[in-house]
């Protein structure tokens, strides 16, 4: 999707409410267009990225991800395979209950290296799981810290003992 016919809609709108102001006011609001061209197309893949999971969240299955190639940003609609649960039941079923499934969700933006993301892509895959959920267990098992270390864990290897003293 090329965004230039929008970014160049916005900037002819912003010179021609300029042009009531004269060619001095014209001159400010191509400049300020000009530097805002980033922040603009910022906005608009934001405004992409929030329909595509708005998108996804009313499809049963179906996810919509907007995944950038150099500027332009392309849609990428993936479809489950045959085995994995498609409605919201399914899901809510398979989620882990630690209390935190009654919190409102937050959304934010997680940018990785492309090689990191497809070897976390590759193990959600492995595991059933999709990127987004995987990356949830990722997130709760780090911020949980490491296990607390079972009584076991001291004893080194070698012989067991286990029964009665009197």
């Amino acid at each position: 999707m090329d965004l230039n016919g929008y970014v160049d809609h916005l900037r002819a709108g912003l010179t021609d409410a300029a042009a009531a102001g004269g060619a001095t006011m014209v001159d400010a609001a191509e400049r300020l267009a000009t530097s805002l061209d980033a922040a603009v197309r910022m906005a608009l893949l934001e405004a992409l990225s929030d329909a595509a999971a708005e998108i996804t969240a009313a499809l049963d299955g179906p996810s919509v991800e907007v995944r950038l190639r150099g500027r332009d940003p392309d849609f990428v609609v993936t479809t489950p395979s045959a085995d994995e649960p498609t409605d919201a039941a399914a899901l809510a079923a398979s989620a882990p209950s630690d209390g935190e499934g009654d919190e409102a969700t937050a959304r934010i933006t997680l940018r990785l290296p492309e090689g990191l993301k497809q070897r976390a892509e590759a193990a959600a895959t492995t595991a059933r799981l999709s990127l987004n959920t995987w990356l949830v267990d990722a997130v709760r098992a780090a911020a949980d810290g490491p296990p607390s270390p079972s009584p076991r864990a001291g004893r080194r290897g070698g012989k067991q003992l286990s029964g009665w003293v009197h």
